[in-house]
């Protein structure tokens, strides 16, 4: 295992990891903040939430 970090920089690489891993985090919760059931900063939309109890209604 150490003969790789021959091969590459650590400091590089490591960066590299963190740049990588943050942007795949955002994406993410951008991706989550686009759907109607995980968007946490406008809550449920008053359509899906009025429609949710009339639906369960036998």
């Amino acid at each position: 295992m150490w003969r790789i970090w021959l091969i590459f920089d650590p400091r590089r690489a490591l960066v590299a990891l963190f740049v990588f891993l943050f942007v795949l985090a955002l994406l993410i919760h951008f991706i989550l903040l686009s759907t109607d059931r995980f968007n946490w900063l406008d809550g449920p939309h008053a359509a899906t939430a009025a429609t949710a109890p009339a639906s369960m209604t036998p």
